[in-house]
């Protein structure tokens, strides 16, 4: 049931003051069976890409400004912005994570941050050109990371299909040097980033899509850059599988909210009221952006909520187990902290667990984790020639089992 709330904090808000969402699941896991018994297992993988810069950039850029001097800011910060996106190299880097894919073998895997970076000519805002700021319309593309994504993983002979394709923010703002006002313009170009969120399947996995479904949540938290107010959005996808004719699992991805905690709940009760099926299994991917272990408060939240609290209601009310604490302690599945440019040096700063894999077992079914690893976090990850990490984060692979019905 959707809960009529009127903005993005009032929502989290409701989530925060501690409203159950009603939610409940039955089936089993399905998929390759196993000779020796009645059990069957599934191998998922939770995977963020890694967008390739910070996109706060602009936002703090810009923060305090106004007119002329937020715009200068906005052109200026952007150039930065997308330079950092070249040296950060997703051609490179999708060579390795399609590798790290390749080499685990995921049944079905869940993708945050697949950008879609392009470019068109520079439009500027009145009283400079007549284009509104934020008009999407670049059309160049710079870098389609999906399908650099899929192609490398054709290269490595381990391909993959795209099921589910969910469009996140679609942001566009000028990039230049100089100032407008002076006529010392340089560089110009419109930047456009498109973000999304995809769940692959491994052809050759016997899983079979019986339905699917996306969307974005209601729940998002309004910036300001250079005086205009834009969301940053976020969604989920989700896929119905099974293996021949037995019983259907649902699996789902979500990228939470990474710059509010107090949206990130909302967002939350969301994922569990809409994505969870009355029905079957449900096995959650997602880069959760809770720690379970920080109680921390954001400070740009109108309501303080820890940041271990999304990751609360999905383990608690939701009735989720985290799987990896199933098969190894916290402390051995850091996933983030990495810095932005991504080359910093081996062993590299894994401090946090963010990018986690829930599952919820129907009545009277049990479900054990059989394999798993974290991807990506190893010093023999990193590019030799680049010296470029795969992603600022690390993946989790897990190979789930459950008793068949």
């Amino acid at each position: 049931m959707r809960l009529p709330l009127r903005s993005w904090a009032g929502r989290a808000a409701v989530a925060a003051a501690g409203i159950s969402v009603a939610v409940a699941a039955a089936g089993t896991v399905p998929a390759q069976a196993r000779p020796d018994d009645a059990r069957t297992t599934v191998t998922v993988m939770t995977r963020n890409v890694y967008l390739g810069v910070d996109i706060q950039r602009p936002i703090r850029a810009t923060a305090g400004k106004t007119g002329l001097d937020a715009l200068v800011a906005l052109g200026n910060s952007n150039v930065e912005t997308r330079s950092i996106v070249d040296q950060t190299n997703f051609p490179r880097r999708s060579e390795l994570l399609a590798a790290e894919i390749a080499r685990t073998r995921p049944d079905l895997v869940g993708l945050q941050e697949v950008a879609l970076w392009r470019s068109g000519p520079l439009e500027l805002p009145p009283p400079f050109g007549s284009t509104p700021l934020g008009t999407p319309n670049a059309q160049e593309v710079d870098y389609d990371y999906l399908q650099l994504l899929l192609q490398d993983l054709r290269q490595e002979g381990v391909p993959y299909k795209a099921v589910v394709v969910q469009d996140e923010m679609d942001l566009e703002s000028p990039a230049f040097l100089g100032n407008p006002a002076l006529g010392t313009v340089s560089q110009g170009r419109d930047i456009r980033l498109t973000m999304r969120d995809v769940i692959l399947l491994r052809a050759s996995s016997t899983l079979r899509v019986l339905d699917k479904g996306s969307a974005q949540y209601d729940t998002k938290v309004p910036v300001n850059v250079g005086g205009s107010t834009l969301n940053i959005i976020r969604g989920y996808g989700w896929v119905d599988v099974a293996q021949g004719s037995g019983t259907s699992f649902r699996f789902v991805n979500t990228h939470l909210e990474a710059f509010s905690s107090l949206a990130a709940l909302g967002q939350t009760q969301e994922l569990l009221a809409e994505t969870t099926a009355a029905d079957r299994t449900t096995v959650i991917a997602c880069d959760c952006n809770s720690d379970p272990l920080n109680n921390t408060t954001k400070p740009t939240d109108p309501i303080p909520v820890p940041h271990s609290a999304p990751y609360r209601l999905i383990t608690g009310a939701g009735g989720f187990t985290d799987m990896w604490l199933e098969w190894l302690p916290a402390n051995q599945g850091w996933t983030s902290g990495l810095n932005e440019r991504v080359d910093e040096p081996a062993p590299g700063s894994w401090t946090h667990r963010i990018d986690m894999v829930f599952a919820r077992p129907g009545p009277g079914q049990h479900l054990d984790v059989v394999a798993g690893e974290v991807t990506g976090d190893e010093p023999a990850a990193k590019d030799p020639a680049t010296g470029l990490w795969p992603s600022d984060h690390a993946g989790v692979v897990l190979t789930i089992s459950g008793a068949r019905s």
